[in-house]
């Protein structure tokens, strides 16, 4: 998906009651200097803004409510520059459609107590509204969240950001295409996903494919597009002693089908699985797709392995978050380190390894069938987050989040990705708590700590967020 795909359009309506203005002539300009500002700092998120302007009574929230409706936002940000009724809110937050964020932003840290005047204090009073604000709102229904602080107070604006972020997430699921190619993996009840709810959650269109989609795409590809392919691969990765020339020419050669499966389907991401039997020509295909399937992931089109649909969605949240969001799963426990090693067979996220990822040829794929190039490395060390996406008995989806550490230690050398993660605890409880948390099979591992980001995305969302601490 293209960055200009991913930008949110951020409504802003900035009020105050209109009785203020006759009465303190030069609070209404303060005021309007306050809103430009807010207008300037959501811009510089890489966000559309759409900026009704400065609202006064209930008259202009109505108007400033239709405006807003018809832009479609992803997120409406009102901000309380003084006192304003909730009359003048409500329409915007009940008729749009969209997510509100209220911001309560003060013109600095304190006010001048010796010197102001009723005119002046009353440009530090957004926060007076805010609890009318968010009772009304709690009344009528309507998601209540909130940020307070100063013009220029950073904190304030990080957490203005995690918002901005999270309504990108909003809209690239709200707008995407997610392919599903091939079938169930045989026995692995916890991926089975109903495309139904995949839609209720979060919109979006799950486009169901077969693999003989991307079968008549591999056998359209010319020998010249394999060669530019294998040289892409040569650039992008080490290649290990082990890798069959044959059979890094196959994988480039289903790449550049994926590639063209992903244009024509307009896919911004793709789960699948083919079991395949005796070397035929599906197994071939099923078994080719890790090269491809990472060279893709690292474009910012997660792909992964064993149908697993919830979980390349959730790769999709944490590469929308700038974080990556690797396949993984766990591999083993290290009680001598206090570790969790986990990782994967599969499609990889190339952008967050530690080093130049390595290909590596196998003759078996251990629970698969077929042979080819595996993908192998080490996430970049340092605070990583997990990702994954629960479902409970009602259908109900949560997200999954734990944070910790990559740090160095042994790995293994058998065409896996694996690392090493700290969670500051004892590993056996880490699992025990993280298996319990309705988490499935496989999630998304990214890089730095993003737990507060990733709440905010499962508000916009309207899902539940499970955190298994450290």
């Amino acid at each position: 998906m293209s960055k200009a795909k991913r930008r949110p359009k951020i409504g802003l309506v900035a009020g105050g009651l209109g009785a203020y203005w006759p009465q303190f002539p030069d609070l209404l300009p303060t005021l309007r200097q306050s809103s430009a500002y807010v207008s300037e700092r959501i811009t510089g998120f890489d966000a559309e803004i759409v900026d009704v302007g400065f609202i006064s009574d209930a008259q202009e929230g109505a108007a400033a409510a239709e405006k807003l409706r018809a832009a479609g936002c992803d997120l409406i940000v009102g901000f309380l520059t003084t006192y304003m009724t909730a009359t003048m809110l409500m329409p915007i937050a009940q008729r749009s459609g969209s997510p509100v964020l209220l911001i309560n932003l003060q013109p600095t840290e304190s006010m001048d107590h010796a010197t102001f005047d009723t005119g002046q204090w009353l440009a530090y009073c957004g926060a007076c509204p805010l609890p009318e604000m968010a009772n009304a709102f709690r009344r009528a229904g309507v998601e209540f969240r909130s940020v307070s602080g100063y013009l220029r107070d950073e904190r304030a604006w990080a957490k203005i950001g995690r918002w901005i972020s999270a309504a990108s997430v909003r809209k690239v699921l709200r707008h995407g295409r997610h392919g599903l190619m091939g079938h169930l993996y045989p026995g692995m009840y916890d991926v089975s996903t109903d495309l139904t709810m995949v839609n209720a959650h979060f919109g979006g269109h799950v486009e169901v494919l077969e693999f003989d989609d991307l079968r008549v795409r591999v056998e359209q590809v010319t020998d010249a597009d394999v060669a530019a392919k294998v040289a892409e691969a040569e650039s992008v990765f080490e290649l290990d002693a082990s890798v069959n020339r044959e059979d890094l020419e196959w994988g480039a050669k289903v790449a550049v089908g994926l590639d063209r499966l992903v244009a024509d389907f307009d896919l911004d991401s793709l789960a699948y699985y083919h079991r395949g039997l005796d070397g035929e020509t599906h197994e071939r295909l099923g078994a080719g797709m890790i090269l491809g399937a990472s060279l893709l992931t690292a474009r910012g089109i997660p792909a992964a392995g064993e149908y697993e649909l919830r979980t390349s969605l959730a790769m999709l949240i944490m590469d929308v978050l700038g974080a990556g969001g690797s396949f993984t799963e766990l591999q083993a426990l290290d009680f001598e380190r206090g570790h969790v090693e986990m990782g994967h067979d599969g499609p990889a996220h190339l952008a967050i390894s530690a080093k130049k990822p390595l290909l590596r040829g196998l003759g078996v794929y251990h629970g698969k069938r077929g042979w080819g190039v595996s993908v192998e490395f080490d996430v970049a060390h340092g605070p990583v987050t997990l990702c994954g996406m629960g479902q409970d008995r009602e259908g109900r989806y949560s997200l999954i989040v734990s944070e910790g550490e990559v740090v160095d230690g042994p790995l293994m050398r058998i065409g896996n990705t694996t690392s090493r993660v700290d969670f500051g605890r004892d590993p056996g409880e880490w699992t025990d708590e993280w298996s319990a948390s309705g988490v499935a099979h496989h999630w998304a591992l990214g890089v730095g700590h993003r737990a507060a980001e990733l709440r905010a995305v499962a508000s916009l969302l309207g899902v539940p967020l499970v955190e298994v601490g450290r």
